[in-house]
């Protein structure tokens, strides 16, 4: 089992232990149950905001996953993931803007003292497009600065937007799918829908598509270093 995959098997369980722990403290459940009825209110907007929402967090530095599990648990599979991906790709293109305009001193200061980034900008440089998606694919350094570091970049913006949005795109069904799926455990135990069969499917198919983001996730680090590892062979 790859690194990522146990991370993701990590996120997997801590969702469903505060989802656990939310029941028994009783003011947290009530405020987070009252937030989601507020949003699901919205009706055909709610997913509107959502995406918006997910927007101000990429600019803001504020954790996407948690913004994905509650879509997942309030819009299901298609539309979730439909929300997530637009509201995520606008987000990270906004703090790319930012990043490279107001927010220039700053993330300079953030990623100059990471060498890590010194060898991707040089990788970023001849295989723009590759690199951002392998990268949001398995990030080498924390996915909010990588929204903004790659303002400093000479990649092009088009490039940029289209290789985050297929990069984030496995990670984002597997949160979604974790969100559907902790919706369909409420449901069954309430005795709305479901049964046993369906569970075994459900989570079944939660574990494999986690392996799979995982394998995935492992080719990108490799194709990477491979890159990476080119361009320092060439400057040598």
């Amino acid at each position: 089992m790859t690194r990522r995959t146990k991370w993701l098997w990590g996120v997997a369980i801590t969702a469903a232990a505060a989802l656990a722990a939310a029941a028994w403290l009783l003011p947290v459940g009530d405020y987070l149950i009252a937030a989601l009825e507020w949003v699901e209110s919205l009706g055909v907007w709610a997913p509107l905001f959502v995406a918006a929402f997910y927007v101000v967090a990429c600019v803001l530095l504020l954790p996407g996953g948690v913004l994905t599990l509650v879509a997942g648990f309030m819009f299901g599979m298609v539309v979730g993931t439909i929300t997530v991906s637009i509201g995520s790709t606008l987000g990270v293109c906004a703090a790319f803007w930012v990043g490279r305009t107001l927010a220039r001193g700053w993330v300079e200061r953030k990623v100059g003292a990471r060498p890590k980034f010194a060898a991707i900008d040089e990788a970023v440089g001849r295989e723009g497009f590759k690199i951002v998606m392998l990268t949001r694919l398995n990030p080498i350094f924390p996915f909010n600065l990588q929204n903004y570091a790659y303002g400093l970049t000479k990649v092009r913006f088009w490039q940029y937007a289209l290789a985050s949005w297929i990069g984030m795109l496995p990670g984002t069904i597997v949160y979604i799918y974790i969100g559907s799926a902790a919706r369909s455990l409420t449901a069954a135990a309430t005795g709305e829908v479901g049964g046993p069969l369906k569970q075994v499917f459900l989570w079944g198919g939660l574990a494999l598509t986690i392996v799979a983001v995982g394998f995935i996730g492992r080719l990108a680090r490799k194709a990477i270093q491979q890159a990476v590892g080119d361009v320092n062979d060439e400057k040598h």
